[in-house]
C-alpha cells in the first residue's frame, strides 16, 4: 500500500456491517509516529457550512489505520492537530 495522503478515500465497517467511506483530512507525525485525521466522505462532500466530525487514526507500519486506544495517546494527537490548525489560520 502506498503513504497514505490527504484526500486519500478508504472504506470501513461500521458496528452494523455496513461500509463508510473515511477520507483522509490531514497527517501529522507525532513522537515518529504518524497520523491521519479523517471524516465521513459523505459529510464532506454535502454542501454544507455545517461542522463535520473529525476523528484520529494512527498509521500503522504497513500503512493500515488504526484506533487509537488510549485516552492520553487521544489527548496528544488531538491537540498536536489544533495546534497545526491553529498555525495554517494564522498564516
Amino acid at each position: 500500500m502506498e503513504k497514505i495522503e490527504v484526500g486519500d478515500i478508504f472504506t470501513l465497517m461500521d458496528e452494523n456491517d455496513q461500509e463508510q467511506e473515511i477520507e483522509v483530512l490531514g497527517t501529522l507525525t507525532i513522537d515518529e509516529v504518524e497520523y491521519a485525521a479523517v471524516a465521513f466522505a459523505d459529510e464532506i462532500d454535502e454542501d454544507s457550512e455545517g461542522d463535520i466530525d473529525v476523528f484520529f487514526l494512527r498509521v500503522e507500519d504497513d500503512e493500515q489505520l488504526s484506533l487509537i486506544e488510549s485516552d492520553e495517546e487521544f489527548d496528544k494527537v488531538s491537540a498536536a492537530f489544533k495546534e497545526y490548525e491553529d498555525e495554517d489560520d494564522a498564516e
